[in-house]
């Protein structure tokens, strides 16, 4: 029988084309949430607690003392449990009406960003300025950190054990840090050079100062001692103290919509947290699961996820041995291993959209869209399919079946062009373990950037197909 030849296409659709007014309304109410979590939760502590918070209102309970005194519930169906790794990493479980046998559903997202750490020494003083000394964290262009207005997020230990918390910058009424930059009337030789090059790691120095210290003028760093002074009476801390530091520098501001018609947003850090969010909530929302459903979210991603605080820590395998052990009253290896070789999951990352005004370095064909939905990735990776899991075909149909079913606006998509760059996720760590994964977030602009962009359509999107993930039957 002849068909339409158009049902043998398949076609991007762009979510405002077709949605109705009510799952737009519900994707702007959507994003509002969004912004706000993005606004409040620029590093890996901060979301941590602000997550941690969201499941603690809807019954979720810390997971801890597993063991031979375990008191097994009757049931575990319902039951919601969670765990936190060093402040920066975290895990939450959802038991579903089956047996943790049938397998696990998994969504895993990471919570790092790039951005500019503190040297463990990095005070200095120089023409009557005082610095800090940074050193960047995951890829960045050096060049875009320069005449920005930068806070200062993180935590000082004290070797008495006390944790001083530090947040400044963000607030109007706060002073911001900034790296400066060189001025175009001299910069004949800094634009010459290759953009990599036109500002050096080393030269990514925030000024924090220009007061010194009373006393006599030929004394050397008292512009550095005053700062000190004014931390010390602040946050009772000292020069050493920073040794013993974990302190971000992110960009100042807030998220915003963007476009006359508030369809976009733009905010740092939303390689990934806009994942972790959308995943979060997924599993929030969800109501009698047919399989025990985790959302797994780690640090150190930007890095390559090496760490007791990233993907390839033991701490993620550790929760699910605990949970076995709550299910069967005794930890068995074989048995952990087969039941992660029965469990599906998703890496929740984002990919490159496709951007009109750097149209070479991208595949048309297999490019993301925004606003064109979440985004389906088979790999990732660099050059030769290097560094990178592959989803087999089988599992690639099984979550085009979920999509499709759920009628929920996606597409394809892939990091650029073949041998101009790449990238990896944290899909290969779990694939390690014998688990089908694949990639599936949605898509934005300027990656990597102070701040990126991302469309409205596109987090809702996610956000259905994860819940959709979850609520699967099989």
């Amino acid at each position: 029988m002849a068909k339409n030849n158009s049902n043998f296409l398949f076609q991007r659709k762009f979510a405002f084309d077709y949605w109705d007014k009510k799952t737009t309304s519900l994707s702007f109410d959507f994003a509002k949430d969004y912004k706000k979590f993005l606004s409040s939760c620029k590093t890996e502590r901060k979301t941590v607690n602000w997550i941690e918070g969201e499941a603690r209102k809807i019954g979720y309970q810390v997971l801890q003392n597993i063991g031979p005194n375990t008191k097994k519930p009757k049931s575990l169906a319902g039951k919601k449990f969670y765990n936190i790794n060093r402040g920066k990493s975290i895990i939450f479980a959802h038991f579903g009406k089956k047996k943790i046998s049938d397998g696990l559903h998994l969504i895993s997202a990471h919570i790092d960003s790039p951005r500019l750490d503190l040297k463990m020494q990095p005070f200095y003083e120089q023409e009557h300025l005082g610095y800090l000394k940074t050193h960047y964290y995951g890829g960045i262009k050096k060049y875009q950190w320069t005449a920005l207005p930068l806070a200062i997020y993180g935590v000082v230990v004290k070797t008495g054990g006390s944790v001083i918390n530090i947040e400044l910058g963000e607030k109007e009424d706060e002073p911001v840090l900034m790296i400066s930059d060189l001025l175009p009337h001299l910069s004949k030789e800094q634009m010459e050079k290759k953009l990599e090059e036109a500002v050096k790691a080393e030269e990514l120095n925030l000024i924090i100062g220009n007061i010194a210290q009373p006393g006599k003028k030929e004394e050397e760093n008292r512009v550095k001692k005053n700062l000190l002074s004014l931390l010390n009476k602040k946050y009772d801390i000292t020069e050493e103290d920073f040794i013993s530091a974990d302190l971000e520098i992110v960009p100042v501001g807030q998220a915003r919509d963007l476009g006359f018609d508030s369809s976009l947003i733009t905010g740092y850090g939303q390689d990934d947290k806009i994942c972790a969010f959308a995943a979060s909530r997924a599993l929030f929302d969800l109501k009698n699961p047919e399989f025990t459903s985790l959302v797994i979210l780690v640090d150190r991603e930007e890095i390559g996820s090496e760490g007791a605080t990233g993907a390839t820590s033991n701490f993620i395998i550790d929760f699910i041995g605990e949970l076995l052990y709550l299910e069967q009253g005794e930890y068995n290896e074989n048995y952990l291993r087969d039941v992660l070789s029965l469990s599906k999951a998703i890496s929740a990352d984002v990919t490159a959209g496709f951007d009109p005004d750097y149209a070479d370095v991208f595949d048309p064909n297999n490019t993301a869209r925004l606003g064109a939905g979440v985004v389906l990735v088979k790999y990732t990776g660099q050059k030769g399919k290097a560094y990178t899991s592959e989803a087999t075909a089988e599992y690639m149909a099984y979550i085009r079946k979920i999509l499709n079913t759920a009628k929920i606006n996606w597409q394809t998509g892939s990091l650029g062009k073949i041998d101009i760059g790449g990238g990896g996720t944290i899909a290969m760590f779990l694939a390690r373990h014998n688990v089908d994964i694949v990639d599936c977030g949605p898509p934005i602009l300027s990656m990597h950037a102070p701040f990126e962009i991302s469309s409205k359509a596109d987090l809702y999107s996610s956000y259905q197909f994860y819940k959709a993930f979850f609520g699967a039957k099989k």
